[in-house]
């Protein structure tokens, strides 16, 4: 069985899962992070206690685990980030390296150019793979949700799998938009990325087998977007639509609105990427408010320091422009 997922924290999660809770719990290290909603540095007792809450939930997540079983080398992350930028190409390529590197500009020490290439790299190989596997008939399981890379990537293996003509079963798991916990609580995971080792075993129940006629409404379905090659793709009312640049732009005006002149431009990003659960990643939001600055909108008073990303900054609002 050849597994299918769009994130790296998705395929390393689901790598754990396969063996996760075999044999005694051997334990590890565990950071914690321990904040004050003032500032304050917080105890050396509280980061202790912290970190031991932890790691007794680390133990019980281990022994109440049921393993997923197989091989984790079966497992192919696939993360293009095809909800942004150009999709025009048949293959990855020089135009989906240039969104991805785009998107990772946001981080020190042009570490985002370097990023780009190994996956470009890594995923033409693991796609010359997964084609020659699939080849000999082996079938696939795709783990996808109504997050929009994961989306936009279903839709496009799909393509992938209608240009191979593959002769194996093809499955689909979709991740629930909300479950509730055993005390009652409402929890909503974005994407398979937020999923823990633990949990992936019980989500095989809701695997469904893939009939031809939806693969080729898949393939058929991207091929309209990528004519259409819009800078976004979304869902809108349940359905993986192209958009413009601006969709999310509400939202983090929403936000910057319910500020001072002045307000830190991280904490922005921040509470849209938490409040909103738009499935899009701290990148696209710094790069609409650069927009906004560059439009007179917004004005950069302190520099980004050279070791942190560019929104790591202090923003004033330019009177009378929002």
């Amino acid at each position: 069985m050849i597994e299918i997922v769009f994130s790296d924290s998705a395929c390393g999660s689901l790598k754990m899962a396969m063996h996760y809770g075999e044999g005694k719990y051997q334990g590890g290290s565990i950071g914690v992070i321990v904040s004050h909603a003032d500032g304050s540095k917080p105890a050396k007792e509280e980061v202790e206690a912290a970190r031991r809450e932890a790691e007794v939930k680390a133990r019980l997540a281990w022994e109440s685990a049921t393993p997923l079983g197989g091989n984790p080398a079966d497992i192919y992350g696939f993360n293009l980030a095809l909800s942004i930028g150009d999709i025009s190409e048949k293959q990855p390529g020089i135009k989906r390296k240039q969104t991805l590197e785009h998107l990772y500009s946001v981080y020190p020490n042009n570490e985002g150019c370097q990023a780009a290439q190994e996956i470009l790299k890594r995923v033409n190989k693991d796609l010359k793979t997964v084609q020659e596997r699939a080849a000999t008939g082996e079938s696939f399981r795709i783990w996808y949700s109504n997050q929009p890379d994961e989306m936009c990537g279903l839709y496009w293996f799909m393509g992938q799998l209608n240009q191979w003509k593959v002769s194996g079963q093809v499955s689909i798991v979709k991740l629930p938009e909300w479950e509730a916990e055993e005390k009652g609580n409402i929890v909503q995971k974005s994407g398979w990325g937020e999923v823990a080792p633990e949990e992936w075993h019980r989500y095989l129940a809701l695997q469904r087998p893939v009939l031809p006629v939806y693969r080729h409404s898949c393939a058929s379905h991207w091929q309209e977007l990528q004519r259409e090659n819009a800078p976004l793709r979304a869902i809108l009312n349940g359905q993986l639509v192209s958009t413009s640049e601006k969709l999310y732009d509400d939202f983090i005006l929403r936000e910057i609105a319910a500020e001072g002149e002045e307000f830190q431009e991280a904490m922005i990003v921040g509470r849209v990427l938490g409040k909103y659960q738009l499935g899009i990643g701290d990148s696209w939001i710094a790069f609409r408010i650069e927009e906004m600055i560059h439009t007179g909108k917004l004005e950069a008073v302190s520099a980004v320091a050279e070791d942190m990303p560019i929104y790591h900054r202090l923003l004033k609002k330019r009177a009378h422009r929002l």
